[in-house]
């Protein structure tokens, strides 16, 4: 077994520059491969002696306690099993039955009320939804609504653009009317503008 020297001249020596640790073999335990002593190669190992009257005595002993151990395990399972069986069919049992029945009516109580105040909340929920939605419903009809009247109004408009364009038509009645009011008042439609749109220049009709 080696440990690191802890003297102090193996400790200079250990701070020495070496090429690698320094230990140092010291006595004591020796380790799990270390082979056996050569003083003890042809020793045998002998049990030790064993006094028969100790060994009775020991028997004995063990057999009382042994004894004593069953007794008390069979008396404790006894009193288990008594008060196991008064809990099913004695006093015990009523008691018992009356405290689950009390617990029961408890729980369908406390059940009841948990369904009602459930109840009332999902009662508010779907009345708060249904004026939500028919909120929605009348909000979209008014939209709709507005919507069709805006159709309605630019129709109007058109008829009634329409019906002034009518009035400026040509028609077979108005054929010569026309062609005398376009020789009396000519029009040119040859001229130059400038950059603002402004007539600038403009042939003269013949």
């Amino acid at each position: 077994m080696f440990q690191v020297a802890r003297s102090p001249a193996a400790l200079f020596r250990l701070l020495t520059p070496r090429g690698g640790v320094l230990v140092e073999a010291v006595r004591g335990r020796k380790s799990r491969n270390d082979p056996k002593a050569k003083s003890k190669v042809d020793r045998v190992k002998l049990p030790p002696p064993i006094d028969p009257e100790e060994m009775v005595v020991l028997k004995e002993r063990y057999r009382e306690y042994d004894l004593i151990v069953r007794a008390l395990r069979a008396e404790f399972r006894e009193e288990v099993m008594r008060r196991r069986y008064e809990e099913q069919v004695g006093s015990r049992a009523e008691e018992r039955a009356k405290r689950e029945a009390e617990e029961h009516r408890a729980l369908m109580e406390w059940n009841d009320r948990e369904n009602l105040r459930l109840r009332q909340l999902r009662e508010v929920r779907v009345q708060k939804q249904v004026e939500e939605e028919a909120k929605r419903r009348a909000e979209e009809i008014l939209l709709h609504e507005e919507r069709r009247q805006c159709v309605l109004k630019e129709k109007e408009q058109e008829i009634l653009q329409l019906q002034e364009d009518v009035k400026t038509f040509i028609t077979p009645e108005n054929l010569e009317q026309r062609i005398e009011e376009a020789l009396d008042n000519p029009k040119n439609y040859n001229f130059a503008i400038d950059k603002e749109g402004r007539v600038v220049k403009r042939t003269v009709l013949p």
